[in-house]
């Protein structure tokens, strides 16, 4: 006979019951880490392209994170995430690396910009957790500007795209904490990077509470003129080897290894703070201790996380 009246919202309460208990239970796996927000944050990523004939970028300064890794005869290129604000034009918009798709993996199914790929890595990318927009996909988010030559000139238009910022700050999903700094700290007024072909220094003003972005030597700006700078810079030492990919030219890409662990150092509020760095697989975030293995917590505004070859 079938089942009516009490025993069925019996049945139903105890089945709610136990849906709780599973749910509370794969909650609390991580041991906490995942951060305690009521949304993930809908996150999209641009691959900008650095080389002076590039500069100045548009729309940089809006990103919530940006990535600066090593790619072929040494030179870099940038991953900017977005989420909390989305500016109308990001570019100019270049092609995607492996290194990417590791550093997405943090992310909640991301969507990935891109002016295109080696054939070799598409696979890869297809097959990443992310939704894959190069021109193909999206021809009228994409354009060319008059102002400088190709490659240097591709643009996007966030508002042509599938992709709505829910308001979510694309670090505090990935679990960066921002809140007041740690005790201690070392007082230093800027730091230098280097890769074979490029350089990036950040120097602390104090009356802007930021460090100012300079690029091969030059003073880096947005595109209205105004300086670039981040609240917070990650200089997070990381593996550099050779992948399996070449470009055009023949060159090798390196591939920047971003699960492991590692050294950093994080700037902050004019000081220098050592930390470590872990990341376990690549389906989880990358965590940043100081040495009582307390998280280290960064600055309210851009974060800037430079992987640097160690």
């Amino acid at each position: 006979m079938p089942v009516h009246g009490p025993k069925r919202s019996t049945a139903a309460a105890a089945l709610a019951a136990l849906t709780l208990v599973i749910t509370a239970a794969c909650d609390s796996s991580d041991g906490g880490k995942t951060p305690p927000t009521t949304a993930r944050a809908d996150v999209l990523a641009v691959k900008i392209d650095n080389v002076a004939a590039a500069r100045p970028p548009t729309g940089l300064e809006k990103a919530d994170i940006v990535y600066v890794e090593q790619v072929e005869a040494g030179l870099s290129r940038i991953l900017a995430a977005y989420s909390s604000d989305v500016p109308s034009v990001i570019g100019p918009v270049r092609s995607a690396r492996e290194t990417d798709l590791e550093l997405l993996r943090q992310f909640d199914e991301p969507t990935l910009a891109y002016s295109g790929a080696q054939s070799a890595l598409r696979p890869s990318i297809e097959a990443a957790p992310l939704e894959a927009l190069p021109p193909s996909k999206a021809p009228d988010a994409y354009f060319r500007s008059g102002d400088r030559a190709a490659p240097h000139n591709l643009y996007l238009r966030p508002g042509k795209i599938p992709h709505a910022s829910n308001g979510v700050n694309a670090a505090e999903d990935i679990g960066l904490r921002f809140a007041a700094p740690p005790p201690g700290g070392t007082p230093v007024n800027g730091r230098t990077v280097s890769y074979p072909s490029a350089r990036f220094a950040f120097t602390w003003a104090a009356d802007r509470d930021q460090w100012l972005v300079s690029m091969d030597g030059t003073p880096a700006r947005t595109a209205s003129g105004d300086r670039l700078g981040a609240a917070t810079v990650v200089l997070q030492e990381v593996d550099v080897q050779p992948s399996r990919f070449r470009d055009r030219g023949g060159n090798t890409s390196p591939f920047s290894a971003t699960v492991g662990s590692g050294s950093a150092t994080v700037l902050r509020d004019g000081k220098s703070y050592d930390v470590a760095w872990e990341r376990n697989t690549a389906r989880s975030a990358t965590g940043f201790t100081i040495r009582d293995g307390e998280p280290m917590t960064f600055a309210t505004g851009q974060v800037w996380i430079v992987l640097v070859p160690r």
